[in-house]
């Protein structure tokens, strides 16, 4: 394909890559925001927000091999949901050439490059050649989100950091193993273990190093508040970071019903994220009510909720130690109630997030 295909609808481009079969690492999704930020797309940003990391995904005619019941790319959803969203948004592919080369046009307005993995066989090898050619020639840096389920040596990880990945990504999703298994393993026949995936974590941070690797989870599948607040402990104590996600759900997967969790329960637990990564506060001196709430936790939290910097999209950093990653409204649609701010919260905002921070809770005391 020549990249004047810029110019053509997305309609008219997804059928040439399908009757031509074309697949990674020759074409390359990236999400609705990165293409309009490389004015693949038009549009405008909601506030005036701004993408900072271009976000890149991998993609095969087969589809990702993983059947993850809240996900977008899950293999079950029909030909005609299958593939068009993931985590909400929507990822119109291009030639990976395209991308390069708008990306170099661009990279003033970028702070970092993340390309995810799917589940499948190429995956790995594909990632590896893609990442270095975009470490040789972008001048950002670069997170990987792997495919754990495809990694099983530590000569792997040592792989993706030679080939130029600075920042390691897995995508844990649930707070518990049980909910695990029920919407990623044995529950939806599904490839992936969570021992496995946490034995990736364990061997990411030694390769990678501490604060070098980042754990995706998803607030709302099932998981009480405690439990989600001892997750979060945990990967800090492993020396990784946690990138929080609302859960939203996608239409055709297997959750398309379910139903998202409450804005005050996601602040609790951007707060709580917050605090426990920047060893403010530790999930073991939280207080839990008898609904497993956290109402108290165990410090004065107003000047960190005034900053409105806990309710911010958290993820991995640019040369400036500042988030590079914020996804802009990837949790929600834009409007006056937002999931994570792509931007600092303003005084009206932070006001609202007061007011949906203890909305919610039910009476009864129980310390951790």
């Amino acid at each position: 394909m020549s990249n004047t295909h810029a110019d053509r609808s997305q309609a008219e481009l997804t059928q040439e890559i399908e009757d031509l079969g074309l697949e990674s690492p020759e074409v390359i999704q990236t999400s609705l925001a990165a293409a309009m930020t490389l004015g693949l797309k038009g549009g405008i940003f909601y506030r005036n927000a701004k993408l900072t990391c271009l976000n890149l995904l991998l993609t095969y005619q087969e589809g990702c091999q993983g059947r993850c019941g809240y996900c977008g790319l899950e293999q079950k959803r029909s030909e005609k949901t299958k593939g068009t969203t993931f985590i909400r948004v929507a990822w119109p592919t291009y030639s990976f050439d395209l991308i390069l080369e708008r990306t170099k046009q661009y990279q003033n307005s970028l702070k970092r490059i993340c390309l995810s993995m799917i589940t499948h066989k190429r995956a790995f090898e594909d990632s590896l050649s893609l990442v270095s050619r975009l470490h040789s020639e972008v001048d950002l840096p670069i997170s990987i989100l792997c495919a754990p389920t495809l990694i099983n040596k530590t000569e792997d990880l040592q792989k993706l950091k030679e080939a130029g990945a600075d920042q390691l990504g897995v995508s844990i999703d649930t707070a518990t193993a049980e909910i695990f298994q029920e919407y990623r393993g044995k529950g939806v026949r599904g490839p992936h273990r969570w021992e496995h995936y946490w034995e990736i974590l364990r061997k990411g941070v030694a390769v990678f190093g501490q604060g070098q690797v980042s754990v995706h989870l998803i607030v709302g599948l099932g998981e009480s508040e405690q439990e989600m607040v001892m997750a979060l402990q945990q990967v800090h104590d492993l020396g990784a970071v946690v990138h929080l996600f609302s859960f939203y759900p996608e239409p055709g997967s297997a959750l398309a019903e379910k139903a998202a969790p409450s804005l005050s329960q996601y602040r609790r637990m951007q707060l709580a994220r917050y605090l426990i990564m920047n060893d403010l506060a530790s999930a073991r001196t939280m207080c839990f009510n008898s609904s497993e709430q956290v109402y108290d936790f165990g410090m004065d939290v107003e000047p960190y909720v005034a900053s409105g910097q806990p309710f911010r999209t958290s993820g991995c950093p640019g040369h400036d130690g500042e988030t590079a990653c914020n996804r802009p409204y990837g949790n929600e649609r834009p409007g006056t109630t937002l999931a994570n701010y792509p931007f600092v919260p303003n005084l009206q905002d932070v006001e609202q997030i007061r007011g949906e921070l203890y909305a919610g809770l039910m009476e009864g005391v129980e310390q951790l």
